[in-house]
């Protein structure tokens, strides 16, 4: 009995029959490691079988010669509306989310998007967004006056009291924008901090300064990982590359020694030589050009028409308002970047109405094409592990970023010698190439390289 037993569980897993079988593709999942031509069988938006033997089904996609990788995670994801889910989707990501800025209050946020989602979402409760609305700022999505100046112990305890309200309504931690709150003082950051270790929460961090001039990037990285030592917060600190800048290789080395010595400390970088902000915000202050490396004005592109800025078109559109993308990354920074096993992906990104940055469309093709396929950057298995398994264990998720039985049947299947990112900074708004099917909560929202747009089963991701 003990030798037919085996064979009789095997028979009626195979006898079983499922929603949705991926058939014949090569299973590639860091988490666990296969490597290797497998059937996958989904049920109820799950995963329910991975088996060397066919798999019956209502439903049977033939993906030979294509990769079955886990969905890709997007920590890093400021577009959270039916436009940039559209893109997210077409570039591989089943989840995006915005940890960075944050949003505040938190449940109405999650309750505008129920239902309505083409792909999963979530987000932290924003110090930045909190403190704007203690400190009475105009501005809607970044500071653009008050909200960037110092705040008095009652306001301070308001703010506090506002991330305690997100955290309860499921909040995936804190963001927190110290570049953004250029008064906010030291003592202030710290008592996020605490406060973040006391409610068990991880913040998600741009840092106070950038580039090489002191105070730089150097002294910003040390304030907050001083920080996450002296209140045992948890800490991933955003976008690496675009604050360091040419300092990237020394900071990944500080991250890698406290990560060593016992703190949890993350990071996170985008595959492009620019990054984008608000001009208006306080990121563009007087002495900008030495934060920013020693760019000047043709280094900044307005997102909406394309042009290279002069000074006069700077202080024109400064008093305005809007998107510019800032061309300050060396390539070999980012090339270190992507290489190194500290690092995950994350876009950064956000389009509106065709217009932004094209790591909004093209980041995780861009990744897969240029840096995997073409320059050897790093191997296959390497960049999907910082596309999915990394990410989902920053945030402590135990069912996304990976390919298991019992698993979220979140799914990203491409052509790994044609996946491709079409996105540029001049047409942003192109979808990559190469990712014929991506499936969120076991539907396809992705199908022969077109959205489905019948499907909206994203679901918002809580703590």
């Amino acid at each position: 009995m003990r030798l037919l037993l085996p064979l009789i569980v095997m028979s009626a897993l195979h006898a079983q029959q499922y929603d949705l079988v991926l058939a014949n593709g090569h299973v590639m999942d860091p988490a666990s490691g296969i490597d290797a031509v497998r059937q996958v069988g989904i049920r109820d938006g799950k995963i329910a079988a991975i088996s060397t033997r066919p798999l019956r089904a209502r439903s049977v996609l033939d993906v030979k010669g294509l990769v079955v990788a886990p969905g890709f995670i997007d920590l890093h994801s400021h577009g959270q509306t039916p436009e940039n889910y559209r893109f997210k989707a077409r570039d591989g990501v089943t989840t995006a989310l915005e940890m960075e800025v944050g949003v505040s209050p938190v449940a109405a946020w999650y309750a505008e998007r129920q239902g309505r989602a083409l792909i999963n979402y979530g987000a932290t409760v924003g110090h930045i967004p909190a403190r704007m609305a203690v400190l009475h700022d105009s501005g809607s999505f970044l500071p653009r006056d008050k909200g960037t100046g110092p705040a008095n112990a009652e306001q301070r305890r308001e703010v506090l009291e506002l991330l305690r309200r997100g955290l309860d309504e499921g909040a995936l931690g804190i963001g927190m924008g110290i570049a953004y709150v250029t008064e906010a003082t030291r003592a202030e950051i710290f008592e996020v901090f605490r406060f973040a270790h006391e409610h068990k929460a991880t913040i998600y961090v741009h840092m106070r300064n950038s580039g090489p001039a002191e105070p730089g990037a150097i002294d910003s990285l040390q304030e907050v990982l001083a920080d996450a030592a002296g209140s045992g917060a948890s800490l991933h600190i955003v976008h690496i590359t675009s604050t360091a800048l040419r300092e990237t290789d020394l900071c990944l080395d500080m991250v890698a020694g406290a990560e060593r010595r016992g703190l949890d400390v993350t990071t996170e970088a985008y595959p492009y030589t620019a990054g984008m902000t608000d001009l208006s915000s306080a990121i563009f202050a007087e002495g900008w050009e030495a934060r920013m490396g020693g760019i000047g004005f043709g280094d900044l592109q307005w997102a909406l028409t394309g042009e290279r800025l002069t000074a006069e078109s700077f202080a024109r559109y400064r008093k305005q308002g809007g998107m510019v993308a800032i061309h300050s990354i060396p390539e070999e920074v980012v090339r270190a970047a992507m290489a190194s096993p500290l690092v995950m992906i994350a876009s950064d990104g956000i389009m509106q109405e065709g217009k932004g940055h094209p790591r909004a469309a093209g980041t995780y093709a861009r990744v897969l094409g240029r840096y995997v396929r073409e320059q050897h950057t790093m191997t296959l298995m390497d960049a999907l592990r910082k596309m999915t398994v990394m990410p989902a264990d920053r945030l402590g998720l135990k069912t996304k970023g990976r390919l298991a039985v019992g698993a979220d049947a979140d799914i990203t299947v491409f052509d790994p010698a044609r996946v491709t990112d079409r996105a540029t900074f001049d047409r942003p708004a192109q979808y990559s190439e190469g990712i014929p099917y991506v499936l969120v909560n076991g539907r396809l929202v992705v199908k022969d390289g077109e959205i489905n747009e019948a499907a909206m089963p994203g679901r918002g991701v809580r703590r």
